[in-house]
């Protein structure tokens, strides 16, 4: 399969423009800058991307290019500092022009015919971040692009097939950047864009049932995307040789425990096992505050009762499926991919489940499990499902859990995504939820006085959930939710609208 990689110089443009690749269907792969050619050579790449990076390539410990990687006879391509490392490399000079840029800039194409530039207008705004810049090419390279700052913004060298751009085409600040990145994939590297939905499930298949064989496979279940979309993808490549099992801690929204066994069991004709086992969770729970004891708990009885299932109803079973994504694995440096992880950030399986992992969601980022998703039939409801947190709303319960309290929150979160869904706004949203502090206040419904529960909602909008803004919900929308979550669910009579973002709060309240 042709590839690309993207060398990873730091901060959080390797990923970015590693996503910028596949939007043109041609497959990346990210790589460390530190990475020897040799191993380059042996993952026969089709092009290689520099990628920007914080530093300056003066800057002691800076991360370098080793200049041999120039003659492996692939095309290359150098993004602001990916740019810097290889002019310095081939004996340009990098220097600071006194005029740093940051932000939209016009840049003026002086090459028209350049291999980056083919159909692109001569003028345009591109989106610059730099203190130093190229002052002078290496020997062989022709500038091809400028800026008021900066006399090198855009350089190549054909023959050899190396180019280099001072500003970010993976930006969407930079209009023309993607079409760009499409001249140096079809044009530079001669790809096809053949990295599609199909292509994607059919080697994923094929994988699987090379690896399988006839062994069977257990998956444990949690309704969340990751899992669901891997288990649909196991099943069309194994059938009946895999069994799901779908631990019901209790502790899911309204009705998702229904959907999970409508869509798996009677809809796929998945092997499904639904474990419903509210009671054992709320027993463990019972009299327990502690945000983190509460998270240990429910990791810990999961994992016992995936054992006993597992042992006794899935006999033989040598494959556990994990929904292992392509993040988990950047951010793992693949060191420890082999090792079973946490189940949906409940607790790790023990180490002596002896199973082979089978992980067909690897190589994806979040947007293409979704999509994948939904080629597999899978429903809306669990392809564009928000983060969950394994635990569930036990950690939505800001206080020891009961089952009123759940039921009570349970309510009041479903008024929140139908009217959410109702507004268009789900998809837009990274996460919007209910609340529910274990405190009381007074309040008046009618005549009457009461003492009920507030419900806080909080909704946040974010790109990776490293760092999160509150939403700007419409007042509408908020009063809407408001007074159906107080006239609706019994023992509520307040609504409050969380407006903490991430940091200096976290998205979840425990």
């Amino acid at each position: 399969m042709d590839k690309v990689l993207v060398i990873d110089f730091g901060a959080q443009y390797a990923q970015l423009i590693a996503r910028r690749v596949r939007e043109c269907h041609v497959y990346s792969e990210i790589v460390p800058h530190d990475t020897p050619v040799a191993a380059l050579a042996d993952m026969r790449p089709s092009g290689i991307i520099l990628s920007g990076g914080p530093k300056s390539v003066y800057e002691p410990g800076a991360p370098s290019v080793d200049p041999r990687l120039f003659d492996l006879g692939v095309p290359v391509l150098g993004i602001c500092y990916g740019q810097q490392a290889m002019a310095q490399a081939l004996g340009g000079e990098v220097g600071h022009t006194g005029i740093a840029e940051f932000g939209k800039t016009d840049l003026r194409v002086s090459e028209p015919n350049a291999v980056l530039f083919v159909e692109a207008p001569t003028e345009q705004t591109v989106w610059m971040s730099h203190n130093d810049a190229v002052v002078r090419p290496p020997q062989g390279f022709v500038a091809t692009a400028s800026t008021t700052a900066c006399p090198v913004a855009a350089f190549e060298d054909r023959e050899r097939g190396l180019y280099g751009v001072q500003f970010h085409v993976e930006v969407s600040h930079t209009p023309k950047g993607l079409d760009l990145l499409k001249n140096f994939l079809y044009e530079a590297c001669d790809l096809l864009p053949s990295w599609t939905m199909t292509s994607i499930i059919e080697t994923a298949t094929e994988q699987v049932r090379s690896m399988v064989g006839g062994e069977r496979v257990v998956c444990a279940l949690s309704g969340g995307v990751d899992s669901s979309v891997a288990a649909a993808l196991v099943h069309r490549a194994v059938g009946d040789q895999l069994t799901c099992v779908f631990v019901d801690h209790g502790l899911l929204r309204a009705g998702e425990g229904e959907q999970v066994e409508e869509t798996f069991s009677r809809h796929l004709k998945m092997n499904l096992i639904h474990v419903k086992a509210s009671d054992r969770f709320l027993d463990k729970l019972a009299g327990v505050t502690d945000p983190e004891r509460k998270r240990k708990i429910i990791g810990e009885t999961f994992i016992r009762i995936f054992e006993e299932v597992a042992r006794d109803e899935v006999e033989g079973a040598r494959f556990l499926v994990q929904g292992t994504l392509y993040p988990d694995v950047i951010e793992s440096g693949t060191k420890d991919a082999a090792r079973i992880k946490s189940h949906h950030n409940v607790g790790g399986l023990p180490e002596d489940m002896r199973f082979e992992l089978v992980e067909p969601l690897r190589n994806l980022f979040k947007d293409e499990v979704r999509r994948v998703g939904e080629e597999l039939g899978l429903p809306e409801e669990i392809v564009w499902r928000q983060p969950f947190p394994g635990p569930g709303l036990a950690v939505r319960i800001i206080g020891d859990v009961t089952l009123e309290r759940l039921e009570m929150l349970r309510a009041a979160d479903a008024i929140v995504l139908e009217e959410m869904k109702r507004a268009d706004l789900l998809r837009d949203i990274w996460q919007s939820f209910a609340v529910l502090p274990a405190v009381r206040s007074v309040g008046v419904m009618g005549d009457e006085r009461t003492y009920g529960h507030p419900i806080v909602l909080r909704a946040v909008t974010s790109d990776d959930a490293m760092t999160a803004d509150w939403a700007r919900l419409p007042y509408d929308l908020l009063e809407r939710v408001s007074n159906r979550v107080v006239n609706e669910v019994p023992g509520v009579n307040r609504v409050v609208y969380d407006i903490t973002s991430k940091p200096p709060g976290t998205i979840e309240w425990e």
